[in-house]
């Protein structure tokens, strides 16, 4: 194949840590339930159906920290096939309920048979842990999967370097042991950079990040191949920045393919649309509505009067948006190489990996048809990950990146504003205490209770630095939770201190917040002495 140049699929796949195993059901640990079924299944089934097939594919994906530790742990693994096992039975009686109603029969149909097949993935096939079969397609060529900060914070924003130093290594850490290599690049938070940043980035080995347009439109100097061939930092990390273009036609809410009228509507469920005491079983326990994943409707128009959803014409759209994709891309690929001749340009197209299947449901078709149609269907580009361009092209432009962000305006906007400001004296605040203790204990000596507590310490302030928080602050979506979150872990990392200040650690109630926020069970608070 003699490519004009790459396009390389980037998937970000994050959640926040949610587990809280003082509740038989929580609503807020549903996220990570409904991207397990709608998302994460259904794209390995692609990934994994490609493969058997012998197909040539490779993309990179992101497993943030806290994605994995929660796709490990056992009660939460046990959590979701109990939500998997009521979704079945909830289909079950969708589809004795809807047999006078042709249309959403089958439909009930399809959600039957789909559930009950990802159990079977889920159980019999993973024996509930999917990090392992990441892992093997890694293995195989086909992922490259990347890390990301420990908790998802928003490192441009973090004032002390032993925070931002102690989220990088204990995501890498976290890499390590569960993929067995060190990860070759990782994806920003946000994709927010910080001039200097790469040389912690360095420090841990990473050779390359993902950030925004803007960050490398902006560098000091200007870049010669604009976004389409990555820069060096000075540090020698490379940096590779987003395409405008192939990102907004699947963004973007009115001009992307998501909202086609074809496509399901994700906002009609019937946790909402059917009658309250036949629903109940399977909605939040306390009586609150909420999506199960059933849904009936195609998105029809800019109408309240949704129409049954065909799956058929749904998958016919997903071929075509596919190709419509492939087709822009080699025009663009064909331009690019015409201006950059010989060098190859690298489109880097980067998505929220629970967009594919969670909010768009055909997603992980689109891809599917996507990855089959630049195989067979037109010799200009070819599918890459960033490292596999390096070892291509070493040589490469060096500048300073603009720090950035993605979001709003694209320099902080979101995670720093009116709503969501007055956490981060919070964090800046307990991060010099992490720092004050981390120095003061940095010797051998430090008995085994004061360690432990010191080790929770640092996984209260991770957990409060996630950036999921003051996102959900800004959206104003589950703001009671996240306000609940900041201050619980504030406050434990707030009491510890004080405990280990004063030499009296209570054993029992340290206990029992190692058993709430039990992440990252390897973390030295050394980390944060550095």
């Amino acid at each position: 194949m003699n490519e004009k140049g790459y396009l390389a699929l980037v998937l970000h796949a994050h959640l926040p840590f949610v587990r809280h195993p003082e509740y038989e059901d929580f609503l807020e640990e549903r996220w990570l339930f409904e991207a397990i079924t709608e998302t994460y299944i259904p794209l390995l089934n692609v990934f994994e159906r490609l493969l058997e097939e012998n197909m040539d594919y490779c993309l990179t994906m992101s497993i943030t920290p806290t994605l994995a530790s929660m796709l490990t742990d056992p009660l939460l693994q046990q959590k979701y096939l109990r939500n998997l096992e009521k979704l079945i039975e909830l289909a079950d009686k969708e589809v004795t309920r809807t047999r006078w109603q042709s249309d959403f029969h089958q439909l009930a149909l399809m959600y039957y048979h789909r559930f009950t097949h990802t159990r079977y993935v889920f159980v019999d096939k993973y024996k509930m842990n999917l990090i392992p079969v990441f892992r093997r397609l890694q293995e195989a060529g086909r992922l490259e999967i990347i890390t990301c900060a420990g908790t998802h914070a928003y490192l441009p924003l973090a004032l002390h370097r032993q925070a931002v130093r102690a989220q990088i290594k204990t995501g890498v850490d976290l890499y390590q042991k569960l993929f067995g290599t060190r990860p070759k690049g990782i994806w920003l938070p946000e994709c927010g950079y910080n001039p200097g940043d790469d040389e912690i980035l360095k420090e841990e080995g990473i050779k390359y990040f993902i950030m925004d347009t803007h960050g490398i439109l902006f560098g000091s100097p200007r870049p010669k191949y604009g976004v389409y061939a990555p820069c060096y930092c000075k540090s020698g990390v490379a940096a590779f920045s987003r395409d405008m273009e192939s990102s907004k036609s699947v963004w973007s809410s009115i001009e992307g393919y998501p909202g086609d009228y074809n496509y399901r509507e994700f906002y009609r469920d019937v946790g909402y649309d059917l009658d309250y005491e036949y629903i109940r079983p399977y909605i939040n326990p306390d009586g609150t509505r909420v999506n199960t994943g059933i849904k009936y409707y195609r998105i029809t128009g800019k109408t309240d009067d949704k129409q049954p959803y065909v799956p058929s014409w749904a998958t016919a759209k997903a071929a075509e948006h596919a190709g419509n994709f492939m087709f822009n891309r080699e025009k663009q690929v064909e331009y690019l190489y015409s201006i950059m001749h010989p060098r190859k340009p690298i489109i880097i197209s980067p998505y929220d990996a629970e967009l594919y299947g969670h909010w768009w449901f055909e997603g992980p078709q689109w891809l599917d048809f996507l990855i089959r149609k630049i195989n067979f269907d037109q010799k200009t580009i070819k599918l890459i990950t960033p490292s596999r361009y390096l070892e291509i092209y070493p040589k490469n432009q060096v500048l300073t990146p603009s720090m950035s962000s993605w979001g709003w305006k694209g320099y902080s906007e979101v995670w720093l504003e009116g709503s969501n400001d007055w956490i981060y004296r919070h964090l800046h605040k307990a991060a010099e205490r992490m720092a004050e203790l981390a120095k003061a204990n940095n010797h051998p000596h430090v008995d085994g209770l004061k360690q432990r507590a010191l080790n929770q310490m640092a996984r209260e302030l991770m957990l409060a630095q996630s950036s999921d928080w003051a996102f959900i602050l800004k959206t104003g979506t589950f703001t009671t939770y996240a306000v609940r979150r900041i201050r619980d872990h504030i406050a434990r990392f707030t009491y510890l201190y004080e405990q280990v200040k004063e030499n009296r650690i209570d054993e029992g109630w340290l206990k029992s917040i190692e058993d709430k926020d039990n992440l990252f069970p390897e973390i030295n608070y050394r980390i944060y002495a550095e």
